[in-house]
């Protein structure tokens, strides 16, 4: 969906629909107002009301969304609101549909807009590429938005409608990635998926298959991708390397394409979603594709680990000890705690660019949705500055963070009596152990891991602007943190 942005009085716009978002106390104007009877409306949070104008105004229909009560405004009420306009102008199978740009206390038109077009668009997504008996009217798409603003304000609208649209595709990237099945994405394909990306933009991209981890010392990516016909990769883009001033900032994402657990192996129920383990690798390669579009002034570096944990003669088994690329040695306990072991070598990998920050993302553990819910990203570093960072652009962002500890009793749990560390300690602290995990991987360097494991897929409809399935979590939160970084 195309967005535009227009200046002009809304009543007096010519459109199939005309979405107008009011609050609790804001009187709808002449002479729309005289179509409503009492009591169909009072403009509470996502309330929607059609009016048909039947000539009164130019616009066909007019569509009331509710803002709510205006002393506790919404950055995130304003995408549901967007989303749910989406959503209407679809089922009501026109092409083209009008928004009013609201005031929005303590916002910006460019924020507001921002908003919009952010909304709108993650409301509008689908996941239909493998639906083959669809109507016409079922695959209808909306083909443009015009967001009206007043004269004084087209040109920051403007901005935050690139901005907005910008964020929007990368995480609608990251859902189409995590939303495809393995069969066709395995980690070769997604590595595909990103030399594509790399070639849209003029990014330099370096993949490593099997051979030249083997020669360079992956030790722990190759462990786990050993049991499946399906050979891991490592994937690294370069963006903004000739920003010299700029930090360098690494993104680390689990690449898992499919994860059965391994020898040990997982239930039957809810395995087939483990073709979302790749979240995190998706989250970074949306991001990247944002950050591109947007030319942030900064060096970013994606990594990726790519692999596939099957079941095989030739799986890597409970007992094992790995060496990974650091040097270090890893116990096996669990061939389904896989993750943390793949991203041990993705983020000794990182240290290479001498980062400021390394940033993971990871589906890593049930136990983060356990303590978390479907509500949080779970947060863990050993950096505080750079934690508050992501965690202000949480907040902004609409995708919160949750900072858990990583205080040394945890650490000692991961130590092992005949490896290093071993990748799996009980039940007990789960999430933090795994991320005191990863910790013994990044050196001195300061790092946060995001473990994304509740938030990245949902079987519900928590919000208007999130679908069921893929949710493309991290991705806001990481451009955000990212734009303020580029501003400051």
């Amino acid at each position: 969906m195309r967005v535009t942005v227009t200046a002009g009085d809304p009543l007096s716009t010519t459109t199939d629909l005309l979405a107008l978002a009011l609050w609790e106390d804001e009187a709808l104007a002449s002479p729309l107002a005289d179509l409503i009877e009492p009591g169909d409306w009072t403009g509470k949070s996502k309330q929607t009301l059609l009016l048909y104008p039947r000539g009164v105004c130019p616009a066909r229909r007019a569509l009331l969304i509710g803002l709510g009560k205006r002393s506790s405004p919404d950055l995130d009420l304003v995408r549901e609101v967007a989303a749910i306009a989406t959503q209407r102008a679809r089922e009501l199978n026109v092409r083209q549909f009008a928004f009013a740009l609201p005031v929005v206390p303590d916002q910006t038109p460019e924020t507001i807009a921002a908003a919009i077009t952010e909304g709108s668009l993650l409301g509008g997504y689908r996941f239909l590429e493998y639906k083959s008996n669809l109507k016409p009217e079922e695959r209808h798409e909306v083909d443009e938005l015009n967001l009206l603003a007043p004269d004084d304000a087209v040109e920051e609208a403007t901005r935050g409608v690139a901005r907005g649209g910008a964020v929007a595709r990368g995480a609608n990237l990251a859902r189409d990635l995590a939303n495809l099945p393995p069969n066709e994405l395995t980690p070769a394909r997604l590595a595909e998926r990103a030399r594509e990306l790399a070639t849209a933009f003029d990014l330099p991209i370096t993949v490593l298959g099997p051979a030249e981890m083997r020669e360079q010392g992956f030790g722990g990516i190759l462990a786990v991708g050993q049991g499946s016909v399906n050979e891991p990769r490592l994937i690294a883009i370069d963006y903004g390397a000739q920003y010299t001033d700029a930090p360098t900032i690494c993104l680390v994402g689990k690449g898992m394409t499919f994860d059965s657990g391994g020898i040990s192996i997982k239930p039957a129920e809810n395995m087939d979603a483990m073709k979302m383990d790749m979240s995190g690798a998706a989250a970074v390669l949306g991001a990247l594709h944002a950050i591109a579009e947007l030319r942030l002034p900064l060096h970013v570096v994606a990594l990726i680990g790519a692999a596939e944990n099957m079941p095989s003669g030739l799986a890597y088994r409970p007992g094992d000890i790995l060496k990974t690329l650091s040097g270090k040695t890893i116990e096996v306990l669990n061939t389904d705690a896989e993750g943390r072991i793949v991203l041990a070598d993705v983020l000794t990998y990182a240290q290479r660019y001498n980062p400021s920050a390394i940033i993971d993302l990871a589906t890593l553990t049930g136990a983060i949705s356990v303590a978390l819910g479907p509500h949080a990203i779970g947060l863990f570093t050993n950096d505080d500055a750079l934690a508050q960072r992501l965690l202000r652009a949480g907040e902004t962002a609409g995708e919160r963070a949750w900072q858990l500890p990583l205080w040394r009793p945890y650490r000692e749990m991961i130590k092992s009596e005949i490896a290093d560390v071993r990748n799996a300690t009980g039940r007990q602290g789960g999430a933090i152990t795994a991320a005191a995990f990863l910790n013994a991987f990044v050196g001195d360097y300061p790092w946060v891991h995001l473990d994304i494991a509740g938030t990245a897929w949902t079987d519900s409809k928590p919000k208007a602007y999130q679908p069921k399935g893929a949710t493309g979590v991290g991705v806001r939160l990481l451009l955000q943190a990212l734009r303020d970084w580029a501003q400051a």
